[in-house]
């Protein structure tokens, strides 16, 4: 992008990773072609930041010759699987299966740009703030994830902690012995690689989610990690500790204390791992959606906000009423509806966008959703 060179487009998608890309590649084959998609850091970046040792849960086949798309899969017609050679890819490796995907489609992706702010106008457009100068779109698609805004601060003393999406390589873990606050993927993935290091590791956790019975792995261990714990659990070197809320940490000299709200302490002299998640990357931009209880963006059924009509949502953040849309497989459901929608108000045939459904990838009755495994 020109310094101070304003642009003017139809649609700008805000993120370069699974969301952003997948909804561009729909967007392409609705037939629009005034979009772009922008990106700080480049494509899948998020992905390139994971620490070396950590993979996606959810496994990749390429089966898309029987009709079923790749779980990991943001686009019709593509496979990580086949492409990476790989079930449960690294993050560098699914990064490497973004940008081969973006250069197959030829994707108008524009990187190094940094949005500062996005301002809805009187005259039904967007005005996007970047480092580069302005853009102006009718609507825009945030889909920039949440990477990068992990959940640091969320009790006294955090600070301390260090967040375990700062580690780019286990191997850099400084000590014998490792406190874990936070039990879902992260945090147990975290403590299964710290143990096959050969650390002691302590997991503490508010509920204890590697017992739920539940079967929606939104809200529960995935299979995959639930494995690889039990693995670990047979050394004797992991412990999972549930009903812990820490709600504090202090230093003295050298030891970490955590005093959790129970009154129990736990003690360590190395700085404990944060595993609190991450916020959404809506709040960068926080006026203009309203907010769910649960500190996330409040949506319409078509994924639009609800405060700022032309704004639409896409990615890890997204929920309607309790339903969880945070992985890959289950976002990417919903890249249709609001292609669809944005391309019924220009003018275009939405039902180029028909095909879709027979790919799980037009998700426009959400009453199937929620049902759990009988056995």
């Amino acid at each position: 992008m020109a310094k101070n060179k304003p642009r003017t487009c139809e649609v700008v998608i805000i993120g370069a990773g699974p969301a952003g890309l997948g909804m561009a590649c729909v967007l392409r084959d609705l037939g629009i072609k005034d979009y772009v998609v922008l990106d700080q850091r480049g494509i899948g970046a998020s992905f390139d930041r994971w620490p070396k040792q950590m993979r996606l849960i959810t496994p990749s086949f390429p089966t898309n010759s029987i009709g079923m798309l790749d779980l990991n899969s943001i686009a019709l017609g593509t496979s990580p699987a086949f492409t990476l050679q790989a079930e449960h890819p690294t993050g560098k490796q699914y990064a490497t299966y973004l940008r081969a995907l973006a250069a197959h489609f030829k994707l108008p992706v524009k990187t190094d740009v940094r949005v500062a702010g996005i301002v809805s106008q009187e005259d039904d457009a967007f005005k996007i703030l970047t480092n580069h100068g302005f853009i102006r779109a009718q609507y825009v698609i945030w889909a920039a994830g949440e990477f990068q805004t992990p959940r640091r601060a969320p009790f006294p003393g955090a600070e301390l902690c260090v967040h375990n999406s700062r580690y780019r390589d286990w191997n850099d873990f400084q000590g014998d012995d490792a406190l874990i606050i936070g039990g879902y993927e992260s945090g147990i993935d975290a403590g299964i690689q710290l143990v096959n290091l050969g650390k002691k590791v302590r997991v503490l956790d508010r509920k204890s989610t590697w017992d739920s019975a539940a079967s929606d792995p939104s809200i529960t261990l995935s299979t995959y990690t639930l494995e690889r714990m039990v693995a670990a659990q047979k050394t004797g070197l992991l412990e999972l500790h549930d009903g812990v809320e820490i709600v504090n940490v202090e230093r003295h000299e050298k030891v970490f204390t955590l005093s959790a709200r129970d009154g129990t302490s736990y003690r360590s002299r190395t700085a404990p791992i944060l595993a609190t998640g991450f916020e959404s990357s809506a709040r960068l931009i926080h006026d203009l959606w309203e907010w769910r209880e649960d500190g996330l963006p409040l949506v319409s059924e078509l994924d639009e906000s609800t405060r700022t009509p032309g704004l639409f949502l896409s990615g890890p953040s997204l929920r309607h009423e309790q339903h969880v849309f945070c992985f890959i497989y289950k976002f990417r459901q919903r890249f249709a509806i609001v292609a669809a929608e944005i391309g019924k108000r220009l003018g275009y045939d939405a039902t180029k966008l028909d095909h879709y459904r027979q790919w799980g990838m037009y998700l426009d009755d959400l009453s199937c959703c929620g049902q759990s495994c009988e056995c």
